[in-house]
């Protein structure tokens, strides 16, 4: 199913009126010294266009009587090309991205006031490009100052970024045949890497098997830096050093998932590598799945943004309460944020062409805008017991039984016209399944 990106644009264009918005795609990053990374696109100029070059400026201009879709793209250069890649160039740019006119990059300057100067306002996003930024900036300021003699040109700028929120965080059905088949491949990943965990292996052997996984049905790689963190490594939201052995008693929290198309999955599962959970390990498991399975319930067309995570905090608390590990009422563990010694980060986020995909989650006047049929969202509740945790003024010392689990749960979920469709349902958590002898 192929993505239609002149009904995206025209949508856009509808927006920008006599505007005029500029789309700069992403550089070259480096590694290190003269090695670059491999070129991942700016996800706005992406959605927009489809083309993965970097070097490439896209310009909508709905008001201009001759060219409304306008490409600046890298011209061939066959010397250039030896070194870096094949490039389309300008002429066959223009016969397959459907732009009115394709200019070399390098003619930029030159012909990019044209589509400019009889607009009423500029949306550009200013991002990591300074360079860049500033000749948009200095464009900018050039028509600024003799709008009163000629009585147009742009006299505002907007972030572009902001126009794309709303659009991006619906998706539509090509988007969601891309992110399932993105979800197929980390579901089976996981429920492979699951199978091979066992005492006496490297964390970096399993994540070796989720991203052969991944890059062997033809994904791009992994969605983000594969976290393969056991024993007290769970505890790092964000760990991926991924070298320690794992050990029997160890709890393996593994979050990863596959870029399938620029469309990505996003999926974390705990279990015992030894095959059983000690007492306290299982107890904070059930804590979190109940969490999670309550956050899940909130996930519905109409409810607003924050209800999932409302609902997680809470369970999580009077859990915590129960067990000991926090002191206090609930309701003031959680007005003054008590909580997030054990459980820091946010239950969920949008998850589309970026892992953490954009989405405005407030109205202006600070309501939360409700989940829409169309959303994907990820429902990620945890527990993370430092085996350094200092308790706060007020909060009881932790048995060293606790110190050093790190337990979270993570789901994709649609939301439809009815409620919502968990998208990772193939990688088991139920917490008998979670164990093996």
């Amino acid at each position: 199913m192929q993505i239609n990106y002149s009904q995206r644009r025209a949508e856009l264009m509808a927006q920008l009126g006599t505007a005029t918005a500029i789309f700069r795609s992403a550089p070259m990053a480096v590694m290190h010294n003269d090695v670059e990374y491999p070129f991942r696109q700016d996800s706005d100029f992406y959605y927009l266009t489809g083309f993965n070059e970097p070097e490439a400026v896209a310009v909508l201009a709905p008001h201009h009587d001759k060219h409304r879709f306008v490409l600046f793209v890298q011209p061939k250069d066959l010397a250039k090309e030896t070194w870096t890649g094949y490039r389309l160039g300008v002429d066959r740019a223009k016969e397959l991205y459907e732009a009115d006119e394709v200019y070399s990059i390098e003619e930029l300057e030159e012909k990019l006031p044209d589509y400019v100067e009889n607009a009423d306002r500029l949306y550009y996003h200013f991002g990591l490009d300074s360079a860049f930024n500033q000749k948009i900036l200095q464009l900018w300021q050039r028509l600024l100052a003799t709008y009163t003699k000629r009585g147009t040109g742009p006299v505002a700028i907007e972030d572009a970024k902001l126009l794309l929120q709303a659009m991006r965080r619906v998706k539509q059905s090509e988007e969601l045949v891309l992110m399932r088949k993105a979800i197929a491949i980390t579901v089976e990943a996981h429920n492979a890497a699951r199978e091979m965990a066992r005492p006496g292996i490297y964390e970096y052997e399993i994540q070796a098997e989720l991203e052969q996984r991944f890059r062997r049905q033809g994904g791009m790689g992994p969605a983000y830096p594969s976290i393969v963190a056991s024993g007290e490594n769970a505890c790092i939201l964000h760990y991926i050093e991924n070298r320690r052995q794992l050990q029997a008693d160890d709890l393996l929290l593994i979050d990863a998932g596959c870029a399938y198309d620029y469309y990505n999955a996003d999926i974390t599962r705990t279990f015992p590598v030894g095959g059983r959970f000690s007492p306290e390990q299982r107890v904070l498991y059930e804590l979190v799945l109940e969490a999670q399975q309550q956050a899940i319930a909130e996930v519905q067309p109409g409810k607003p943004f924050n209800a999932f995570h409302d609902a997680a905090t809470r369970t999580i608390t009077d859990g915590l309460v129960a067990l000991g590990l926090l002191r206090g009422t609930v309701d003031e563990l959680i007005e003054n944020k008590q909580y997030k010694a054990f459980f820091m980060h946010g239950t969920g986020h949008f998850l589309g062409l970026d892992v953490h995909d954009v989405g405005i989650l407030r109205n202006a006047d600070k309501t939360w805008k409700p989940f829409e049929p169309g959303n994907v969202v990820t429902v990620e509740p945890g527990i993370y017991i430092s085996p350094y945790y200092e308790p706060a003024e007020g909060q009881p010392e932790v048995d060293n039984c606790w110190r050093g689990i790190g337990i979270r749960i993570e789901d994709d979920l649609l939301v439809t016209e009815t409620g919502h469709e968990v998208l990772t349902a193939g990688v088991p958590k139920a917490v008998d399944v979670m164990e093996r002898s």
